[in-house]
């Protein structure tokens, strides 16, 4: 399997933490906006559009028999970005929104531009793993996402995926269990608390896992403080007992793990999963070396699912 994927942006380092504790307890989706909040309302109400645009636009809807949407953006009265959040509101689809004064995390295409054409592809992989994993039979609820070397795009891709997973309504649980680089507490805006190398050495405890408010049915667990020894921690029993128990809270859950030519963690989170899904950059990434990495994880009892290819 292989889907093409075009990559926006990069992560910001100063965004401001947008969680909150996750109390392992089923979060309540997003209730849709009711029908009779349309869409013209929620510009007015965030602040894109004045009631005197608001009229023009549905002046001309009358006039043109178009889109409100399309003639919003047309007349220069509201960006399509916020188009298409409105749009998401309207249906009950979350997407993130900033904490007053701060920005988006730039690395999140998939929660703060839906619309766009990588989103749709992230969509498109996500229906594939299901197909081919996580609806493929009981227990399949938990699967690594790695690569062959660093900057080859896994951690942006793993963390777009857990996003577009709990827009599916999905309960998703992202683990950052790259404990040598890790990344997404800087994707995701989140302060670097003790995180798993913290649960894992016995400092820490489930309070970690950190639930984004804006997507209420995803949780992030940061990788924490980089520990002397990563492997250990990753082959222990503690690590197993943590994603089984997390199977019972979770329907999916996605391991971001160090690059397989840094360090054999890959594997061992591999392992713990039962699948991985590997990631590829175009023009970077070697087709032998993409094959050792695969034979190395099928011998050690993975089942990969297939790689995608990450266009930069």
């Amino acid at each position: 399997m292989t889907v093409d994927i075009t990559r926006i942006g990069g992560a910001t380092d100063d965004a401001q933490d947008q969680s909150e504790a996750c109390d392992l307890r089923a979060p309540q989706a997003s209730a849709p906006v009711a029908p009779q909040n349309a869409i013209g309302t929620l510009l007015v109400e965030s602040g894109h559009m004045t009631t005197v645009q608001l009229q023009q636009v549905l002046h001309e809807q009358k006039r043109l028999r178009r889109r409100f949407g399309e003639l919003a953006v047309r007349l220069g009265f509201a960006p399509q970005r916020a188009i298409d959040r409105a749009l998401a509101r309207q249906f009950g689809y979350p997407t993130l929104r900033p904490a007053r004064g701060a920005t988006l995390p730039e690395g999140l295409v998939t929660a703060s531009h839906p619309g766009l054409p990588f989103a749709e592809s992230m969509r498109a992989l996500r229906s594939e793993l299901n197909r081919r994993w996580f609806a493929s039979a009981p227990g399949h609820s938990a699967m690594a996402v790695t690569s062959v070397d660093r900057g080859d795009g896994k951690s942006f891709i793993c963390a777009n995926l857990a996003v577009v997973f709990s827009q599916l309504g999905e309960s998703t649980l992202l683990i950052d269990a790259d404990l040598r680089n890790p990344s997404q507490q800087t994707i995701f805006g989140l302060k670097n608390r003790m995180g798993l190398s913290g649960l894992l050495a016995g400092r820490a405890g489930l309070s970690e896992i950190r639930r984004i408010r804006s997507l209420p049915k995803l949780a992030v667990l940061p990788a924490g403080a980089l520990p002397p020894n990563p492997q250990e921690l990753l082959g222990g029993v503690a690590f197993q007992r943590l994603i089984d128990e997390m199977s019972t809270h979770f329907d999916v859950i996605l391991l971001d793990t160090p690059a397989g030519q840094i360090a054999s963690d890959a594997q061992l989170v591999a392992m713990r999963a039962g699948a991985a899904l590997l990631v590829a950059r175009r023009d970077r990434t070697r087709a032998p070396e993409l094959a050792s990495l695969s034979t190395a994880l099928t011998g050690a009892g993975v089942q990969v699912i297939g790689s995608t290819l990450n266009h930069y």
